[in-house]
Order: C-alpha cells, then structure tokens, then sequence
C-alpha cells in the first residue's frame, strides 16, 4: 500500500467515450493548454511516479535521468509544469497512477489493453523492439533458430512466456538482470530476453562482459497462432501512463511528443541514449490496429520518424 507521502522530493516509471462525445480516442488541444488547466493534482506541477531503471528512469542528485525522463522533462517545460517524483518499484508506480497518488508514470511502460482499462496511455515515446543479449557470434534470426537453445529473461518478464514455448529451449528464469549478463558472459546462456536499451547500457558499463545486442525478426501471424505467447517476441509499444480522471493531460503530452518526432528533437534523445531511431521510432504495421478503436479514434496512426 502507498502511503499519503510519496512525493518525499523536492523535485523529481494506460473508456473515454462518456468523457469524448464520440467513439474513442481523445480529445484533441488545438490550441495552447494553460499550465492551471491540464488536471494535475497539484496546479503548475508534475507529480512523477518512477522505478529506477536505467537507462530508462531514474533519480540522480535529485534530478530524473534516463531516456525516459528527458523525453518527460522536455514536455514539461513546453507545457509550463514543475516536475515532482517519487520513487517506488513497478507494481508501486502503476498503482499511485491508477489510484491518483501521481498524475503520470514513466520507464518503459508496455502498453497493454488490461492497463488501458484503468487508466490512459499517450502516444508512443517510442517503441521497444525484440532485442537479445547473445553470447557468441552465432546468428539468430527468428524464433525458429531459438530452437534447443539456452534462453533467459528475469522472472516476471513478459518474455519469460515466450522462451518457455520454444520448442526443445532450454528456457530460464532469474532474480536480476545481472544474473542475465553474468550467466551470458560465462556462455552457460545463449541468448538473453531484456529490454534493447539494458542491454546497450549495460555494454557500455561492463565492456568486459561478452554478449552483443541482436534483433529477432518478429514471427509470422502463423506462428503466433500456433505459439499465441509468442507474441511478446514482437515489437511493443511504451507509453506514458496516466489516470483515467486526466484526458486532458495525456492529450497534451500526447501532442508533445507527436511534435517531437517531427522536429528531431525525439530521434536525438533515442541517439543519446544508445538507440537507434530507425528501430525505436518506427511503428511495426500491426501496432495501429492494437488501438484502433480501444483507446484511439479508428483513424488513428502512431506517431513515425519515416512519416
């Protein structure tokens, strides 16, 4: 349970129709929103609620860092709000949104259509692609070459379903993303399931340790359908979280980060961070209908650096 006081900081990780008027989706802010106006719950500030993840989120010398957290920072500024954070774990972040204790949490966050149910998810900051640590320089293409292979992912990991369904893997749970990396280094794993970039993060932290980062081609619709958990090796969408009491908010930080895939700005972010624009700003052709008619408009398109 969280308590009353979870913004200890002084500065700082998704059922519209009654609220829209019209099917689905949110109302569009056409014009400039005022600070005051945007259904924080506290006027003119940002209530932050994070799990540190790096290189993602996290709080440094009381300031939010991470690819996530300037991507936040540079909307907030456009949209006039203070940024205040709290730091808890996953489950602890998502619940302060859906209980309204914090008006937006960030880190990678996966959109899902149970999530959406109780709260709002924005426009995609970007989009996380199927990445893997391997050990060695075996290629490994799709998920057929997975086959009879050492796969692990940390407990609780949407992939930790998917390497289970593989035929003939060796498939493995652990408590850390360390334990990942080490038993990778050492080569008793081939191939590791981990958010793309830890992985880049964790190359440039620990050069020493022997594993590269790769890309899955995503599996065919038959594929899923035989091995229907196979569909988290497909690329995902994140998005910023919020309650469902503030459409108004997740539109105009929606607009934002709309605007920041236009303008570079995203694209330089995703570069800072060791990520490449073509694989974290480009939308998989399936993903639109993910929310056609769900939490967007039927017409809706995700946001693209190839637009």
């Amino acid at each position: 349970m969280i308590s009353n006081d979870i913004f200890p900081h002084s500065r700082f990780k998704r059922g519209m129709a009654a609220i829209l008027g019209f099917g689905f989706g949110l109302v569009s802010l056409s014009t400039v929103v005022n600070a005051e106006d945007l259904e924080t719950l506290k006027p003119g500030v940002l209530q932050v609620a994070i799990e540190p993840y790096m290189p993602y989120t996290a709080l440094k010398d009381e300031k939010l860092v991470g690819l996530d957290s300037d991507i936040l920072d540079a909307v907030a500024k456009k949209l006039g709000l203070k940024i205040e954070t709290m730091v808890t774990d996953f489950p602890g972040m998502l619940a302060a949104v859906q209980s309204q204790r914090a008006d937006i949490t960030i880190g990678g966050i996966a959109w899902s259509d149970a999530r959406q149910k109780v709260g709002l998810f924005t426009d995609p900051p970007y989009y996380s692609p199927p990445a893997m640590a391997v050990h060695g320089d075996a290629s490994y293409p799709d998920v057929k070459s997975l086959e009879g292979k050492a796969l692990g992912t940390v407990t609780g990991y949407v992939w930790a379903k998917s390497i289970a369904e593989v035929p003939k893997a060796d498939a493995r749970t652990y408590p850390t993303a360390d334990s990942v990396f080490s038993d990778l280094s050492s080569g008793r794993l081939d191939i590791g399931f981990l958010d793309p970039l830890l992985i880049i993060y964790q190359q440039q932290q620990r050069p020493d340790m022997k594993f590269r980062v790769a890309y899955l081609n995503a599996p065919t619709a038959e594929q899923v359908a035989s091995h229907p958990d196979y569909k988290y090796f497909q690329p995902y969408m994140t998005g910023f979280y919020l309650p469902k009491q503030a459409p108004k908010l997740a539109q105009a930080i929606s607009d934002q980060i709309d605007a920041m895939y236009k303008d570079g700005s995203l694209a330089a972010l995703v570069t800072k961070w060791g990520g490449d624009p073509k694989q974290f700003l480009v939308p998989s052709p399936e993903m639109a209908a993910q929310r056609r008619g769900v939490d967007r408009p039927q017409a809706w398109s995700p946001p693209s650096v190839a637009d």
